[in-house]
């Protein structure tokens, strides 16, 4: 089976409730956001489903848990990967999950607890 053709099952996170499969081009990552029917979603975790053929074992569906969100319009390049927030900040989680136990729903900009980090 084609990866831009896999079915996906969107989960929410926290009530293991079902939104319904859709087909996706793309492999979504955790800490990535996915735009369904006017919402968005945040993905939390991605669980794969094989399925046994002839030959072995093939990629059968994925399974992705997520959250409502809303895209986050703070981020920071590190090493490679996009954070959300300010990354010079001590207290920023580092996470593309979650910004900062502090100020969680942001934003950085003018945060009364904003410390340098000291790296």
């Amino acid at each position: 089976m084609e990866i831009d053709s896999l079915p996906t099952e969107l989960i929410l996170s926290a009530s293991r409730e079902s939104l319904g499969s859709i087909t996706l081009n793309w492999m979504p990552q955790p800490g990535s956001y996915l735009d369904v029917a006017g919402q968005t979603y945040a993905v939390l975790e991605r669980h794969h489903h094989y399925q046994y053929k002839i030959g072995g074992y093939k990629l059968h569906k994925i399974s992705l848990y997520v959250k409502s969100a809303q895209r986050p319009t703070e981020k920071t390049l590190v090493e490679g990967r996009w954070v959300i927030g300010d990354a010079h900040c001590r207290f920023n989680a580092q996470s593309e999950i979650i910004r900062c136990a502090i100020n969680p729903d942001g934003p950085c900009k003018g945060c009364l607890h904003y410390q340098p980090r000291e790296d």
